[in-house]
């Protein structure tokens, strides 16, 4: 009976390459890879010349299905890698470990390099217990639902994601969502630059905003959830959203704008499209 072997790879420091993941790579018949190009530097870098095959987000679903019936039909091992870390921690793989445990193929873990797990151990802060929540949603609205969300959750802990780009933004949205949350951020774990700023939440914004390198590297972000100052619910209200965004219209307010101020306050993106589209449709009666 074949096995998917689950490989972690070094998020920066090559040096952090397990001999046994190196052996892995080189024994098994094929390595399922996230990105083909980045993983063939690597397998270059430690001599193995295993052939690849893609296994991204978007064909996962129908590649596991190809891949499981191969390894089944050859006998044959399988490595998954992922770009950099643990694979199917906020990384592809999760279907080809389900579909392979499904046919009774084992899947062995060959441990290594996670980046939350590195941010958590330098973070400072106490977690026995922790959530990761890999990368938060865009939207405001959605960002300081999920952040509240989060501190309500009874978890004393968070992990999250960012990329360099908008991190300035999720850093400012925890600061007005969360005053006095505990966080620490590091940026580029492992390799040359590697940077952790540790503080409440409002100091390190600033110091990342003095940081003129700040959007470079990727961002992991400890949030120490127990520090927050959660902010008292508001009243519900009671008026319906499309007269909310009436009244903005009449104060002068375009009616995007008025949606993302609702958003900001806490409404549902969804909701409040479907009731600016409702709104829109009423005011077209009266320009036909």
């Amino acid at each position: 009976m074949p096995t998917l072997y689950v490989v972690a790879t070094p998020i920066g420091n090559l040096g952090d390459m397990s001999p046994r993941a190196v052996q892995v790579l080189r024994d098994c018949g094929l390595i399922a890879a996230e990105d083909t190009r980045v993983t063939r530097k690597l397998l270059t870098r430690f001599g193995i010349t295993t052939p690849t095959l893609s296994n991204h987000r978007h064909n996962e679903g129908d590649r596991a299905a190809q891949l499981v019936a191969r390894m089944l039909q050859e006998d044959m091992d399988v490595a998954l890698v992922t770009d950099a870390g643990t694979p199917c921690v906020s990384d592809p793989g999760y279907a080809l470990v389900a579909q392979a445990a499904q046919a009774g193929i084992a899947v062995i873990a060959v441990p290594g390099p996670c980046a939350a797990a590195a941010a958590l151990s330098i973070s400072g802060i106490e977690a026995r217990a922790f959530a990761f929540y890999g990368f938060l949603p865009r939207a405001a609205g959605d960002l300081r639902q999920s952040l509240l969300a989060m501190a309500q959750s009874g978890v004393p802990v968070a992990v999250v994601h960012e990329s360099p780009h908008r991190v300035l933004d999720l850093m400012a949205q925890i600061a007005a969502t969360l005053p006095g949350c505990r966080v620490s951020v590091s940026c580029d774990l492992t390799k040359l630059y590697e940077l952790t700023l540790r503080g409440e939440a409002d100091e390190v914004l600033a110091a990342m905003r003095a940081n003129p390198n700040a959007d470079k590297g990727e961002y992991c972000l400890v949030l120490d959830l127990r520090s927050a100052a959660l902010p008292p619910a508001p009243p519900a209200p009671t008026a319906s959203l499309e007269a909310r965004l009436l009244e903005r219209l009449m104060a002068g307010e375009t009616l995007r704008a008025a949606g993302e101020a609702l958003q900001a306050g806490g409404e549902k993106r969804n909701e409040v499209y479907r009731a600016a589209t409702r709104v829109k449709a009423f005011l077209a009666q009266f320009s036909a």
